[in-house]
């Protein structure tokens, strides 16, 4: 019996969970100063995860709505001439190719033309070279242009040949500096036309689409009374989701293919090419400032382990006494961890208040359709790496705590 009662274990005294975190947190208001500086690296790098997050889904926003200003949806055809042999009327692009697009083709919402041919007009006795564009109805709902003074071609304009044109901006504050252009007349070339409006491209091309700074447009049956020819330079499809624009472009290039010439050479274009480039620079980005953030809680965890480490020397006599009076070594590695979260933790929590407040704050500066989104999925994340950099960082000087023998610990000084 005398044995039995040798082997049976003298009862530790564990101290409660809630208890121990308040003399966790007691332990680090004692410190206020250090527990502050510690705390200032993991609040940039979580503040830095849910800023670099929501930076990155605004700017891909604004890059791909920009983008998709060009035309909703847009595909378009160019007929590609060939130097080694003379062009053939035959694979010119013409209304009827148009006409094609519009009826054969069901994912097709919205199809117009264009064709520009170079002019010039006299701005205070000087010639000036413009772009004079006809276009067919359906141009303007596929470009996406702005009206800003006046109002754009009509079914009554194309019908009756109207001698009516719309300026570019630009080209309208050369001729009219000082007066309102719409119901004056204009002299392009030998023409004479009446300005019934000035419009704007809603995102500039810079001279790479047929509307050029300085162009006129006109309605195509004039175009095409004037030259004789209804040859489209450009022909454009605009189709009815962004999932269709692969489908339209193959199937443009097939009707087109096989209503020409055999061996005409057509280049299809989409802006698809654009917003997966869009796209990859964003995500390219987006993890670039993603692992400057992670660094930045890196450093501020081995700050956390410094300062830990430090902590357990200073109080290696506490930690002595509270061996000798039973605590377990699980209760010593757990209290110095929660120390540790609690400080990854609280600055998580503020970095993730700073980082959500900013956008928030400025978002009344940002262009009024410019919206700037919260991701809630990096906010988790940032307050889960900021805490988990705590434990991790932690471990070690906790872990060295709680190995400390109490014999040696009582004689520390």
């Amino acid at each position: 019996m005398e044995k039995m009662e040798k082997k049976e274990k003298i009862p530790r005294a564990r101290m409660p969970r809630r208890e121990s975190w308040l003399v966790a947190l007691d332990a680090l208001r004692a410190n206020k100063m250090r527990a502050f500086l510690t705390m200032i690296g993991v609040v940039i790098g979580s503040a830095c995860i849910v800023l670099v997050v929501t930076v990155a889904l605004t700017g891909r926003r604004f890059v791909i709505a920009q983008i998709e200003s060009v035309g909703s949806n847009l595909v378009w055809a160019e007929y590609v001439r060939q130097p080694q042999r003379a062009t053939s009327l035959g694979a010119e692009l013409t209304l009827a190719d148009l006409a094609a697009v519009k009826k054969g083709i069901p994912q097709v919402r919205e199809a117009a033309g264009t064709r520009p041919i170079p002019m010039t007009v006299v701005v205070a006795g000087v010639e000036r070279p413009v772009t004079l564009v006809g276009v067919t109805e359906g141009f303007q709902a596929i470009r996406n242009l702005i009206v800003l003074r006046g109002r754009f071609l009509d079914a009554d304009d194309m019908q009756s040949r109207s001698k009516v044109c719309l300026l570019t901006k630009d080209l309208a504050d050369k001729v009219f500096p000082y007066e309102d252009p719409v119901g004056k007349n204009i002299r392009v070339g030998e023409l004479s036309f009446i300005v019934i409006g000035v419009f704007k491209e809603r995102v500039a091309t810079f001279g790479l689409a047929d509307i050029q700074k300085e162009s006129a447009i006109i309605p195509f049956p004039l175009m095409k009374y004037y030259t004789g020819e209804e040859i489209l330079d450009v022909l454009y499809a605009s189709a009815y989701q962004a999932e269709d624009v692969p489908t339209v472009a193959r199937q443009i290039e097939l009707l087109l293919k096989s209503r020409h010439l055999i061996g005409a050479v057509y280049e299809i274009s989409t802006l698809s090419g654009i917003l997966d480039a869009a796209r990859k620079i964003s995500q390219a980005l987006t993890i670039v400032l993603l692992l400057i953030a992670f660094i930045a809680l890196v450093i501020s965890g081995i700050g956390i382990m410094n300062i830990m480490l430090v902590t357990v020397t200073q109080r290696t006599r506490e930690i002595g006494i509270r061996k000798a009076i039973g605590a377990p070594r699980r209760e010593i590695l757990n209290h110095f961890l929660m120390e540790a979260v609690l400080i990854s933790g609280t600055g998580g929590v503020a970095g993730i208040l700073i980082g959500v407040s900013i956008p928030v704050l400025i978002r009344s500066l940002l262009p009024g359709n410019l919206r700037v989104p919260i991701s809630w999925i990096s906010v988790v994340v940032a307050f889960l790496v900021s805490s988990l950099t705590g434990i991790f960082f932690g471990y070690l000087p906790a872990s060295k705590a709680a190995s400390l023998p109490p014999t040696e610990a009582l004689r520390y000084e």
